[in-house]
């Protein structure tokens, strides 16, 4: 992730939510994915992301998640899960979920979606503190450590801007200011911090009132180094979903077969997004005696599993 990070290219990280998310982003090619809380919150659990869905819950589907692609995922930790110790162990967790980084914002809690009015945020302190804990508490120095702040909403870009350089000196590797406002704003929060900087972009392909529509080569252009798409894949899956619903209530009254290969994905299609292939090469492998023989086993290394290098 930090190679990716430090590379030349701007990094585009598509939100992911499930397994199905997580793989078609790996399969379009993008070299990393993020997860996103308000994503989980909502197909998880059915609710709006206000701080419903706990720690437990959003380390294990975020487990699920990485262990299911070979490209990096960065997970959004909300507000750490309570003070700056408990951040410490919040970390571990989440290192040891498998994933590449995390997202840790400075909101009260409970939090709530960036977007959402009613949010507030924590003494600039307290959130500094809990990045220098996510920062020692990590077993791998590769493993990011994201500060997101929220202060724009409350106390302008100038907090904002002040925020970030705190948390910079407390050890965060990126920095990400929620609900940004426009190009000036962001050439602003780029030009004021010496770490990289990442953007918000909502939905991604459509406009939405708290987030501007900006390209990313133009992102680029303004120096930002990575740019996250949080809603663009659950708010897809949710019109696809009403379309597929829509088309089939309305053939049940008519009788009429309906056949919509344009609105649907194949049964091969989804077997190949799932790996079956994979699964059928293990089965041949491991789902067969031949070759072992119970009075007369050989020492064969072959027939061996695996062992480690210790070093």
């Amino acid at each position: 992730m930090r190679d990716l990070i430090a590379s030349q290219d701007i990094l585009v990280s598509p939100g992911v939510y499930d397994g199905y998310s997580a793989k078609l982003v790996e399969k379009a090619g993008f070299k990393t994915a993020c997860t996103t809380g308000a994503g989980l919150s909502n197909a998880r659990l059915g609710v709006e992301d206000v701080g419903i869905m706990g720690l437990s819950d959003n380390v294990e589907a975020c487990r699920m998640i990485a262990r299911s692609v070979s490209i990096p995922v960065m997970a959004d930790a909300d507000t750490g899960y309570g003070t700056p110790a408990t951040v410490y162990h919040t970390i571990q967790l989440f290192e040891a979920a498998g994933v590449a980084g995390v997202n840790i914002e400075d909101q009260v809690s409970p939090k709530r979606c960036g977007h959402m009015a009613g949010k507030d945020v924590v003494d600039p302190r307290e959130m500094a503190r809990k990045i220098e804990a996510a920062c020692n508490a990590r077993r791998d120095d590769d493993f990011v450590v994201l500060a997101r702040t929220d202060a724009i909403a409350i106390e302008g870009l100038e907090g904002a801007i002040r925020r970030a350089r705190l948390y910079e000196k407390a050890g965060a590797d990126l920095i990400f200011a929620d609900a940004i406002k426009g190009e000036d704003q962001i050439k602003a929060l780029v030009d004021a911090v010496d770490i990289p900087v990442s953007v918000n972009m909502g939905f991604g392909i459509r406009n939405r009132p708290t987030t501007p529509l900006i390209p990313i080569k133009r992102l680029a252009e303004l120096g930002v180094k990575r740019v996250t798409l949080p809603r663009m894949l659950p708010a897809a899956a949710i019109k696809a979903m009403e379309t597929a619903l829509e088309v089939l209530k309305a053939s049940i009254p008519t009788g009429e077969i309906v056949d919509r290969p344009d609105l649907l994905a194949s049964i091969d299609d989804i077997w190949d997004l799932m790996g079956a292939a994979d699964f059928a090469a293990l089965e041949a492998r491991y789902n067969t005696f031949d070759g072992l023989d119970l009075d007369n086993h050989p020492h064969d290394a072959t027939l061996r599993p695996r062992v480690l290098d210790a070093t």
